[in-house]
């Protein structure tokens, strides 16, 4: 079944590439996209900005759409929480930001060495080497898991530790020990994704996320409310809801609808796994230095005074920021799979060209949502609890929210092109000297020092994230895209010398 929409250029043979010995492909002909229009033709700008666009949107709308509905999983679980209790709600958003964040950033991010691998090998035609890719990072990401199920396990312990309450703690690692299926779903669910996404095979993820999403309004509301299962309701619903997203999206793509990037299990998936643990590492770590900031967010605010209302009052701030995070997260993965694609294809100056348009893109987005939250910040937080302190408490912040969708409209796009171009250990660095060097100790100084509680932790780790995207923007600004280009030529010749593309029948 091939999906439709527009074909990208680099996939026409037509259009000027050429086989070259079977296995890699050189590109012959002048392909209009990789020009990069003159600026005082406002035509040729605007003519050109509308051409990527399609292709930006046609990766990004279903991407976006696939994000928020798995994201949804998790946020709706903590929504029909909200409704049994402050207590359970905070437990639930604990498990949901902190243990579960940390192993679905160590995921995320592992599985995001497959957006550089997979794009840049798919770009250049390789394609037989993206099944064997995705294998690999199904070993390296099951093992993975593996270790991650101790912090499942002595979750009350850990978050004791960092200073949460024995009771929120002890309910919390409860409802931890009951998600492990979530998190070994997780090992499954990023390869298969960056497996699709670097073919543009994006609907398919769409529609399944979208029953699933279904699927699990209904159960939550017949597990948690209906037949009163309470927590273990919530744990029941949320884990099967993931595996059905796992298994529908496996069955897509053994199923035959990835030609010559799917040829069934491979022992070469065992091969080379060194160097794909250390890509994997360098892309881990710089998703996960992202993700833990805001999972200490919500740590530091269970030091303060009367945490259950601090905590609330976060984790409802965080739940709506995360939803416009999916949508950054669409765009990332959209400009991830052009960068990394024209970079493999030789096409450096369409690869610059595709992040100017989604940049612009998505700070337009971002400002819509800033404006939306300063006109709803009165109404919103009756959606998501009971509690008139908690109401309270999220309408005050609702200026910091307002101005984190901003910055994370625009953070997570820059990061989509590191990825895409495998800038990850550069990024990881970054990431370190802005989230955990100015932004984290700025923050407890305002909120423990000054006195300004969750406000003034929030806004000290601001002023890191701002840090961080005008570093990047200088970064991606400065980037040299001709060097960038012979990289990725060279790091497909590492990478795909030991697999053999299938003969054709």
């Amino acid at each position: 079944m091939e999906e439709g929409g527009p074909r990208l250029p680099l996939l026409n043979r037509e259009a000027g590439q050429k086989p070259n010995n079977g296995s890699t492909w050189t590109h012959t002909g002048d392909d209009l996209s990789a020009e990069i229009p003159s600026l005082c033709n406002p035509h040729e700008v605007a003519k050109a900005s509308w051409i990527e666009s399609k292709k930006l949107w046609y990766i990004a709308g279903p991407a976006i759409f696939t994000a928020i509905c798995q994201y949804s999983l998790g946020a709706i679980t903590q929504t029909f929480a909200g409704h049994l209790g402050t207590i359970e709600l905070a437990a639930v958003a604990i498990e949901n930001s902190v243990i579960a964040g940390l192993a679905f950033g160590t995921m995320l991010g592992m599985g995001s060495a497959l957006e550089t691998l997979c794009g840049q090998a798919f770009g250049a035609g390789q394609i037989h080497m993206l099944g064997v890719y995705m294998q690999r990072s199904w070993i390296i990401l099951n093992v993975t898991a593996l270790f991650l199920s101790l912090v499942y396990i002595f979750a009350p312990p850990i978050l004791k530790l960092f200073g949460q309450s024995d009771e929120i703690s002890d309910l919390a690692g409860k409802f931890a020990i009951w998600m492990l299926p979530q998190l070994f779903a997780y090992a499954l669910n990023f390869p298969i994704q960056k497996f699709l996404q670097s073919q543009s095979k994006v609907m398919a993820m769409a529609w399944i996320s979208a029953l699933a999403l279904v699927l699990h309004i209904f159960l939550s509301w017949l597990f948690i409310l209906k037949l009163g299962w309470g927590l273990a309701g919530a744990a029941v619903t949320l884990n099967l809801s993931w595996w059905i997203v796992v298994l529908g999206q496996l069955a897509y793509v053994v199923s035959g609808n990835c030609p010559g990037a799917w040829n069934g299990l491979s022992c070469q998936a065992f091969k080379d796994l060194g160097g794909f643990v250390r890509l994997s590492l360098a892309s881990a770590v710089m998703l996960c230095l992202e993700f833990w900031y805001l999972m200490i967010l919500i740590v530091l605010t269970g030091h303060l005074t009367n945490p259950e209302i601090e905590v609330d009052s976060i984790s409802i701030c965080m739940n709506l920021n995360g939803w416009e995070v999916m949508i950054a997260l669409g765009f990332n993965a959209a400009v991830s799979v052009r960068v990394s694609n024209e970079l493999g294809a030789g096409r450096p100056s369409a690869a610059k060209f595709a992040v100017v348009v989604v940049t612009l893109t998505s700070s337009v987005i971002g400002v819509f949502f800033m404006i939306l939250v300063f006109l709803t910040k009165n109404d919103f937080p009756v959606l998501f609890t009971d509690s008139k302190a908690v109401m309270a408490a999220v309408t005050s912040l609702s200026t910091l929210l307002a101005l984190t969708m901003l910055l994370n409209s625009v953070q997570p796009v820059l990061s989509g092109v590191a990825v895409g171009a495998g800038w990850q250990a550069l990024v990881a660095y970054v990431n370190i000297g802005c989230y955990y060097i100015v932004g984290v100790p700025l923050g407890v100084l305002l909120g423990y020092k000054f006195n300004l509680g969750a406000k003034g932790i929030w806004s000290g780790m601001i002023s890191g994230t701002l840090l961080q995207t005008f570093i990047l923007l200088f970064i991606t600004w400065r980037t040299d895209w001709n060097r960038e280009a012979a990289e990725a030529e060279d790091r497909i010749k590492v990478w795909g010398g030991s697999v053999e593309p299938i003969a054709d029948s």
